[in-house]
């Protein structure tokens, strides 16, 4: 129903510049849908182009660092002051310490990243998101391409890509806490799992599409791989300047029904069901201390930690990885191993899809993660035994390792984080969104550092010890949800008994 036409105007005023514009081309007010509309779509484009820009290093590194002069295209500038053969690499990272030079890279931007993040939680919660997401997103953009300027300016100083790969990590920080709080202010609780895992297809297609993308600059100089997506995330944040709506209360939305599910009967605080029914307020922010007490927080950020080592290694090294592995006896080029390793995401989208569906109908966040971590184990360790032995098998036993492999690191970073940031201990508070979800993917960056850091000093001595590496960070992550997958057993259980008592036809 619209609100009346005198009240239109005054809450127009509250609403984005783009907003404005439709409403004035409608003649009318936008309805609750298509606001909810504009958000899926706005953030989901944000967050892909972050992890645009986020994918081009590992893309990047098999240029920087070949090891070998028969990867990659050859090509020479010559009227320049220096001349660069792809091929050769480009110094620092073409030396014997290259590969683990790039490893540091990863983990100072990573570092930072993590570091920003519980910062960035504690200031979305206080600050107007809008704006502050589209600070994140230029400033993502302009340092992201100063990575590229360095190609243009002869620059080799390992210091100067090392600044730059942490400012762009605080930026980058802003976010997934940002986007994550603006999607759980607009939609409740009933499939939040299905919606959210089709939406955190974002992840994906960011890390497709900067694939692609910085993997078609290659033969043009390695410095369009980044200054190309610098350019479309500041586009994208431009866009969310003008047309994200952060609440339905900030842009005067009237909500059209009640989207929450009901609550469920549980015996303490600790073992109570992630999802539950909410009346949203407002209230005064949470502090970080008290978001840590939240049951659920801790446990599945620390699974988060090992999940997302797994996958940032992946999402670093995979490209350098196919690159560096004989299949079929063949190497392949870096455009081409670039290219082969978005199949990794395109099982990725799958898993997040299957993670959040599946979630939703047994209502059991925690069993379904375990059991794709747990799943992702025999997938590591199938892709590294059998992986070579043709392009088919590797492709096949890459797209199921992305999918495992990203299927609770979707799940936990989306609908998971929106459930525990409107916990019903925070008794309908909704300022708690983004400080949870920055504690939880924080703490899960905290891994996505190290892993790719470990990586680049294993790798040179041995991948399979990488691979075990892997397996056993996807069996702890799995082992640190037991507490909650056996509460979610038991609550399971406690229903089927109170179903047959009701329903003596259920009965075998």
């Amino acid at each position: 129903m619209a609100p009346a036409s005198g009240l239109w105007p005054e809450r127009s005023r509250n609403n984005p510049l783009g907003i404005r514009i439709l409403e004035y081309i409608k003649g009318s007010p936008v309805s609750f849908k298509t606001h909810q509309a504009i958000v899926l779509i706005v953030t989901f484009f944000a967050y892909a182009s972050y992890h645009a820009t986020r994918k081009t290093t590992s893309i990047v590194k098999s240029v920087l660092d070949p090891q070998s002069l028969e990867l990659g295209l050859k090509f020479s500038f010559a009227n320049r002051k220096f001349s660069w053969i792809l091929g050769d690499g480009w110094a620092p990272f073409n030396g014997s310490d290259g590969t683990a030079l790039l490893g540091e890279l990863d983990v100072a931007f990573l570092a930072v990243y993590a570091f920003g993040m519980y910062f960035s939680g504690h200031l979305g919660d206080r600050l107007n998101l809008r704006i502050f997401l589209t600070v994140g997103m230029l400033g993502t953009g302009l340092f992201t391409s100063l990575f590229g300027v360095g190609y243009w300016g002869n620059i080799h100083s390992f210091y100067y890509y090392l600044v730059i790969q942490m400012i762009a990590g605080l930026f980058q920080s802003t976010g997934w806490p940002s986007v994550v709080a603006v999607v759980g202010n607009w939609f409740g609780k009933k499939k939040r799992g299905l919606i959210m895992g089709i939406w955190n297809a974002h992840t994906s297609i960011g890390n497709i599409t900067g694939s692609l993308i910085a993997s078609a600059m290659l033969s043009y100089g390695w410095g369009w791989s980044f200054v190309i997506p610098g350019l479309v995330i500041g586009f994208v944040g431009l866009v969310i300047f003008l047309l994200l709506p952060v609440s339905p209360d900030s842009v005067g939305a009237i909500r059209e029904e009640d989207e929450c599910s009901s609550p469920k009967k549980n015996g303490d605080e600790v073992t109570e069901p992630l999802l539950w029914l909410e009346t949203e307020v407002e209230g005064k922010a949470i502090g970080f201390i008290d978001a840590w007490k939240i049951p659920g927080v801790a446990p599945f950020a620390f699974c988060l930690f090992f999940a997302k080592l797994v996958a940032y290694t992946f999402l670093y090294w995979l490209p350098f990885y196919i690159s560096h592995t004989e299949i079929e006896g063949k190497y392949l080029s870096s455009e081409t191993a670039g290219t082969l390793s978005t199949l990794f995401d395109v099982g990725g989208v799958l898993g997040g899809i299957l993670a959040g569906h599946i979630s939703d109908r047994l209502d059991a966040r925690a069993i379904t993660a375990a059991s794709f971590m747990y799943c992702a184990i025999p997938a590591l360790f199938l892709y590294r035994s059998y992986g070579h032995a043709s392009l088919i098998v590797n492709i096949a036993l890459m797209f199921i390792t992305g999918m495992f492999v990203n299927g609770p690191y979707a799940l936990i970073t989306t609908a998971v984080s929106a459930d525990l940031g409107t916990h019903h201990s925070l008794n309908g508070n909704s300022r708690a969104l983004a400080t949870v979800t920055a504690i939880i993917d924080g703490t899960g960056s905290v891994g996505a550092a190290i892993g790719p850091l470990l990586t680049g000093y294993i790798s040179a001595k041995s991948w399979s010890a990488v691979f075990t590496m892997l397996m056993v960070a996807a069996l702890i992550a799995g082992l640190l949800l037991t507490r909650l997958v056996l509460t979610e057993v038991a609550t399971k259980m406690a229903e089927s008994r109170s179903n047959r008592a009701q329903d003596p036809t259920l009965e075998v």
